[in-house]
C-alpha cells in the first residue's frame, strides 16, 4: 500500500476531531470488497455525481434532499467522528483497516479528515474511496492522514463523463495525477458496461497516467453488475470475458504494473 497515515494528532486535536459531525449512510464492520484485506467500511451520505449505474443510489442524496423513490436513504444519521470510531472499535482485532466511502466521502471533507485522522492514529489505516470530485491537492490534511486513496475513473472523455455522471471530470483527472505522483494512490478503478463510454480510450489514458507517474497502484477493471443499482440500470449490458481481457491487455501495454479484472 502506498503512503501512510500521519502521526497521531495531539490531545487537543483529537478532541476537536472527535467532536466533528457528519452524515453517515451506514457502517459495515466487515467487508472484503472495499479495499485490501478485511476492512470496516464507513459510507457517508451525499454525492454530487449521478452515475447511470450507481450501485449505492440510496447514499447519493443528502439527507435533506428530495430523493427518488428508489433512493430513499435507509439509515442516514448524524454522527460524531468519535461515534463512528466507537462503532468500529470492538472489531479492531479482526480488521486490516477502514475504508471511508459513500455516496462520495469528499462531500464532507472536514468529517472525512477527522475520520482518517482518528482511525489512522489508532492503528487502523484508513483508505479514502472517492470519485475524485474534491480537490485533494487543496486538502493536505486529508492526504497526509489517509493511508491511501481508491479513485474512480469513470470515463476519460469529458462529454462521455458528463453523460454518464452528470458532472465534469477535469478535477477527477487532476486528482489522478496528483495522488499518483504523491504516492498516495492505491487503486484506480473503471466500471465497464459496453456502449456507455469508450472503455478502450479510458483504460488507455488511465494506465498512461499511472505509468507516467511511476505509480504502482492497481488498476481494477470492474465488470458492471446490476446488484444494488436503480431498476432502470439493471438491464445495462455486462462485458464478456474477451472484452475484459482486451482492456487488461491495453492497460498493461500502456505501463500499468498491476491490472486486475474484477
Amino acid at each position: 500500500m502506498s503512503g501512510g497515515a500521519a502521526p497521531f494528532p495531539s490531545r487537543a486535536e483529537r478532541r476537536e476531531l472527535a467532536a466533528r459531525e457528519g452524515r453517515v449512510a451506514r457502517i459495515l464492520t466487515f467487508s472484503a470488497v472495499d479495499g485490501p484485506g478485511n476492512r470496516a467500511a464507513v459510507f457517508l451520505q451525499g454525492c454530487s455525481f449521478d452515475c447511470v449505474y450507481c450501485h449505492n443510489p440510496e447514499t447519493r442524496p443528502a439527507v435533506t434532499a428530495k430523493a427518488r423513490p428508489d433512493e430513499q436513504p435507509a439509515w442516514p444519521r448524524a454522527m460524531t467522528a468519535l461515534g463512528v470510531v466507537a462503532a468500529v472499535w470492538p472489531y479492531r482485532a479482526f480488521l486490516s483497516g477502514v475504508t471511508v466511502s459513500g455516496g462520495e466521502c469528499g462531500e464532507q471533507p472536514d468529517f472525512l479528515s477527522a475520520l482518517v485522522g482518528l482511525f489512522g492514529g489508532l492503528g487502523l489505516p484508513a483508505l479514502v474511496d472517492t470519485n475524485g470530485s474534491l480537490d485533494y491537492a487543496a486538502r493536505p490534511d486529508i492526504v497526509e492522514r489517509a493511508a491511501g486513496f481508491m479513485l474512480d475513473l469513470k470515463a476519460w472523455d469529458p462529454v462521455e463523463h458528463r453523460r454518464l455522471t452528470g458532472a465534469d471530470n477535469a478535477l477527477v483527472i487532476a486528482n489522478l495525477r496528483f495522488l499518483a505522483a504523491a504516492g498516495k494512490l492505491v487503486e484506480l478503478r473503471t466500471v465497464v458496461s459496453p456502449g456507455l463510454f469508450d472503455a478502450d480510450s479510458t483504460v488507455r489514458h488511465g494506465a498512461r497516467e499511472l505509468a507516467a507517474s511511476g505509480s504502482a497502484a492497481r488498476y481494477a477493471l470492474i465488470r458492471f453488475r446490476p446488484q444494488g443499482t436503480r431498476k432502470a440500470a439493471r438491464d445495462l449490458p455486462r462485458p464478456d470475458d474477451a472484452t475484459m481481457e482486451r482492456l487488461a491487455a491495453i492497460a498493461r501495454e500502456e505501463g500499468a504494473k498491476d491490472v486486475r479484472i474484477i
